[in-house]
């Protein structure tokens, strides 16, 4: 089983993919998303910013393969950005279909596509032409806009269009993020109709895995061939190592830890600037894993200043 970090739009970054890739247990990234539109083929900087990987033919610092994922629905433009993703060294190429931010809909990308089975097999087929045959074409949806069963159609348009694999996030794009409209059951049974039609396809499952439990639990409900990882992987840092059986749970000293080295690479990175943001944002979310992060949270939640955040943060744990 693969574990995939996932492409969290405004989180996942090159630095936060340098840092979590080294802690081991993942398999893949895939990037946060690359608008392309208006027949435009975005000059190679622009790829190299979202991706400085590319400069290390495609890899995180530790080993890594990064995968570019595009956003859009012209498949000329999708088409013409992938082959330069490629040609600068992405492992492939993803489409987004999956986000369900309103600005992204209302310019027609992201889960709206999930409407328009027809256009989604014009962008997947005019993606394959561009991406060589020994280059990953992948897809990451929802069930649907609103309604689960949508999911078959929409499989069958990638499928039919030539993808080689698709991730799916376990709930429709009305759903959100609410964790209890979490349908992995859906994905089974897009695997048991995909295996009667006699057509073998690799199945990345999404959502709501935020411990080594929900991972099997959604191994074993979705019969997934691989996993992709999100917020848990900002709740518990080195999940997919847990995953992954290869170390156990970072305590929580061991966090604060990471996140005072995490300012090393961030202060060269083009984010540097956020370093107290992305401090608070983590926080907010290991809560959910670690007790002393609600308290850490109240404690640094005004602090604006990166210097103050970093003596706050190294103060935590002297006590």
């Amino acid at each position: 089983m693969r574990i995939v970090l996932a492409p969290l739009e405004g989180v996942m970054d090159h630095t936060v993919r340098e840092l979590l890739t080294s802690l081991g247990g993942y398999d893949l990234c895939v990037t946060e998303f690359l608008r392309v539109s208006n027949h435009q083929l975005l000059p190679p900087r622009t790829f190299y910013q979202l991706a400085p990987e590319l400069e290390n033919n495609g890899f995180t610092p530790s080993g890594v393969p990064v995968r570019l994922q595009l956003l859009g629905s012209q498949p000329d433009t999708l088409a013409m950005n992938a082959q330069r993703a490629i040609e600068l060294g992405s492992h492939g190429i993803d489409l987004n279909l999956g986000c369900p931010a309103k600005a992204v809909n209302k310019s027609k990308g992201g889960a709206v596509l999930l409407k328009e089975p027809q256009l989604i097999s014009a962008a997947v087929n005019e993606l394959r032409k561009a991406v060589p045959k020994d280059k990953t074409l992948s897809v990451k949806i929802r069930l649907g806009w609103d309604d689960p069963n949508c999911v078959h159609e929409i499989v069958d348009a990638i499928v039919q269009a030539g993808a080689d694999e698709l991730t799916i996030h376990a709930r429709t794009k009305e759903d959100g993020y609410k964790a209890e409209a979490i349908k992995w059951h859906y994905i089974a049974k897009v695997k048991e109709r995909l295996a009667v039609e006699g057509k073998s396809f690799s199945i990345i499952a999404n959502g709501e895995i935020w411990d080594v439990e929900d991972a099997m639990a959604c191994r074993k409900i979705s019969n997934c061939d691989d996993i992709m990882i999100g917020r848990g992987a900002l709740a518990s840092p080195n999940l997919a190592a847990m995953v992954a059986g290869i170390s156990e749970k970072m305590s929580w000293v061991e966090v604060v830890q990471m996140i005072l080295d995490y300012r090393k690479v961030q202060v060269i990175g083009s984010k540097g600037h956020h370093y107290s943001s992305r401090v608070k944002q983590w926080l907010s979310q290991m809560r959910r894993s670690y007790p002393e992060a609600n308290e850490l949270f109240m404690a640094i939640k005004k602090i604006k200043d990166r210097e103050d955040m970093i003596t706050a943060l190294a103060n935590s744990i002297r006590k």
